[in-house]
């Protein structure tokens, strides 16, 4: 299953998306996007104009744009569920997302504009000022290399060492899931899972990420 899930996920990063289809499809389930059309609009932008940049320029676009365009909003206000993991589309229409949200849709860019799946990790965290779970993306330039952590709560993206407040909990990719303290990987499909869903989702809403 982990390698069917990473077939997919690179998949993802090598397909054209074609965001006419995509809004086409949006518009059919929400109908008038109003404002949401923008920020979708806005997101295609940021994919073409940031497709030659370097891998360290990529990053600090991503994250600036998603911090900027959401507003944070936990899942029971925003979705009525206790723990729900939106579509950078869903997430978009809404202008809003909690930790997951934003943590999704800078993977998904980041992959589409080529960054490979092994150098991102979406990584649970506990924030310790807040006492409570919290979600954040972390990029490694190389296997051995300390991780920059892409983080909705500060907007600079700052190396791990540097943030004292987050604690690590797990991390996973397309290849499977990381324990603190841990080299190497092991699947875990019951965490993977949510990823399974999501997949299924973005193909529903017009994404080229495959067939599952």
């Amino acid at each position: 299953m982990l390698a069917l899930l990473g077939l997919l996920l690179a998949m993802v990063a090598s397909a054209n998306w074609d965001f006419g289809v995509i809004l086409q499809k949006a518009e059919q389930r929400y109908g008038s996007l109003g404002a949401a059309k923008g920020r979708i609009e806005a997101w295609d932008e940021l994919i073409r104009a940031s497709e030659n940049l370097p891998e360290n320029e990529k990053l600090a676009t991503v994250n600036r744009f998603f911090n900027r365009q959401f507003r944070f909003s936990d899942d029971s206000r925003n979705w009525r569920q206790n723990d729900y993991w939106a579509t950078p589309v869903e997430a978009l229409i809404k202008g809003a997302g909690d930790c997951e949200d934003y943590s999704i849709a800078k993977y998904f860019t980041l992959r589409r504009l080529g960054v490979p799946s092994e150098k991102l990790r979406i990584t649970y965290v506990k924030a310790l000022q807040y006492n409570q779970a919290h979600m954040v993306l972390t990029y490694y330039s190389s296997p051995s290399a300390e991780p920059l952590v892409l983080d909705n709560l500060i907007g600079e993206i700052r190396p791990a060492s540097k943030r004292k407040d987050l604690l690590p909990v797990y991390a996973f990719n397309a290849e499977g899931l990381y324990l603190p303290g841990q080299t190497g990987k092991k699947s875990d499909t019951k965490k993977l899972s949510r990823w399974q869903d999501l997949l299924k989702k973005m193909r529903a809403e017009g994404f080229d990420i495959g067939e599952g």
